[in-house]
């Protein structure tokens, strides 16, 4: 079965804005991880260490089944504003569920990513649905997933 959560975005205060949640709501960060944390990717330039200190990636669980997430943008691939800095993020329990999903929530929209394997060992995808709404699709294989 699919669990969705949200996925908040920000322009270089994403690790600021997690730190006042967790305030809020407690608990702590399993998951940090930093753009500088990447491997080198074919075809992008260095990353200046601004660029490197900014979240790629952060989890503060809110229950045992919501899980706040969040990064932030990376200037020039991504346009930050208020009204596209929230995504659904859908984690399945099958990369067959997940191609099943992105498949069917994708149609007649547009593809920002296609599923594929990451260097985190997930099967990853974004899109923006029809409707204008932002999803990221997301399978953890058991077999694959880097421990945190």
């Amino acid at each position: 079965m699919a669990i969705i959560n949200a996925y908040l975005t920000f322009d270089g205060n994403c690790e600021e804005a997690f730190n006042f949640y967790r305030s809020v709501f407690g608990g702590d960060f399993p998951m940090v991880g930093k753009f500088g944390d990447m491997p080198p990717q074919e075809g992008m330039p260095p990353l200046s260490a601004e660029l490197k200190d900014r979240v790629m990636h952060m989890t503060l669980p809110i229950s045992a089944e919501t899980v706040l997430m969040g990064s932030d943008t990376m200037p020039g691939l991504h346009e930050h504003r208020i009204g596209n800095n929230i995504s659904l993020s859908v984690n399945t329990d099958s990369r067959e569920e997940a191609d099943r999903i992105f498949t069917g929530l994708s149609e007649g929209g547009k593809v920002t990513m296609p599923l594929e394997e990451t260097f985190w060992g997930a099967y990853f995808g974004m899109f923006t649905d029809k409707f204008g709404i932002s999803w990221l699709i997301n399978y953890d294989d058991p077999a694959k997933v880097q421990p945190h």
